[in-house]
């Protein structure tokens, strides 16, 4: 691939195996629960759906997760339940009615970004080194990108996609160098699923890799509080170019900081859950974990 360097004697993309799979355990958990919200499943149910003992669960995803799952299910059930009561609120409206946001969380992740150069970005990456590394996360493999000055790549990859992903991901930058490197990017992986370590004082740094105009987009998409969602006309408003709903849609497909530059939280019409790069699922799944921190 253009602008690929492995390292030498091109390892596997983990460099070493995560450790049980735990984090699959929770992702699939967090997707059945919300899927199934309706249902109200038990501990036991769930267990079941994912293959552990009641009390193995509940220890592994309260570790892993950072609450219970029972709050976790009581949190996707307020935030499903309350717009389907409501007599002709959109889903949108009700859920920005919630203010799921705790008031000591002023941001959820304190992120401070930096954009590059519009001439660094026409170079597609030419002269930035970026390293890289697969580690576990609550919704699967999160390949994990940095420079030297902060973060630069999330993305999902599900059992097989590895592969898949890293070059979706290389090729936005094609002339970039880039280096798998585990110790470099396991601290961002803590930093950012751990809502323990969320601290206003020590900013989560990234940087945005984009046009002006993906930039703009993604700075508007960190503006959005933590356990709500906004709209694609919205964001279009706010950037007060109204008509370009269609280019923002773009401009979040495209954003390269899935998770903490929020694409998860835009709904389409009527707040509807739309396209979302990495899967349905995984975006029900992360609105119904940020409902459940957020009141917890």
């Amino acid at each position: 691939m253009l602008g690929f360097h492995p390292v030498p004697s091109d390892p596997p993309i983990f460099a070493t195996p995560p450790p049980s799979a735990d984090y699959d355990v929770i992702r699939r958990a967090i997707e059945f629960m919300t899927l199934n919200w309706q249902e109200q499943p038990s501990l036991a149910a769930v267990a079941e759906h994912v293959g552990l003992a009641p009390m193995a669960l509940h220890r592994l995803f309260t570790s892993g997760a950072g609450l219970t799952p029972k709050t976790f299910l009581q949190a996707v059930t307020l935030d499903r339940a309350r717009p389907l009561l409501a007599s002709d609120a959109s889903l949108l409206d009700a859920s920005m009615e919630l203010g799921l946001s705790g008031p000591a969380r002023l941001h959820d992740l304190f992120v401070t970004h930096e954009a590059i150069t519009p001439g660094d970005f026409k170079a597609r990456g030419a002269g930035i080194e970026v390293r890289w590394a697969f580690h576990p996360s609550p919704f699967g493999h999160a390949l994990v990108m940095a420079t030297e000055r902060g973060l630069a790549g999330l993305a999902f990859a599900d059992d097989g996609q590895e592969e898949a992903v890293l070059a979706d991901m290389t090729r936005r930058w094609p002339k970039a160098r880039f280096v798998q490197d585990v110790a470099a990017t396991e601290p961002y992986v803590r930093r950012i699923f751990e809502p323990a370590a969320w601290r206003q004082e020590q900013a989560l740094r990234v940087v945005l890799i984009g046009s002006d105009f993906e930039v703009r987009v993604w700075q508007a998409l960190l503006e959005v509080p933590f356990g709500q969602t906004t709209s694609y006309s919205a964001i279009a408003e706010a950037l007060e170019q109204p008509k370009a709903v269609r280019a923002v849609g773009g401009a979040v497909g495209r954003n390269p900081l899935s998770f903490v530059v929020p694409c998860h939280r835009v709904l389409g019409k009527g707040g509807s859950l739309t396209g979302y790069h990495w899967g349905l699922t995984r975006k029900r799944a992360i609105l119904g974990w940020e409902a459940g921190v957020a009141r917890g």
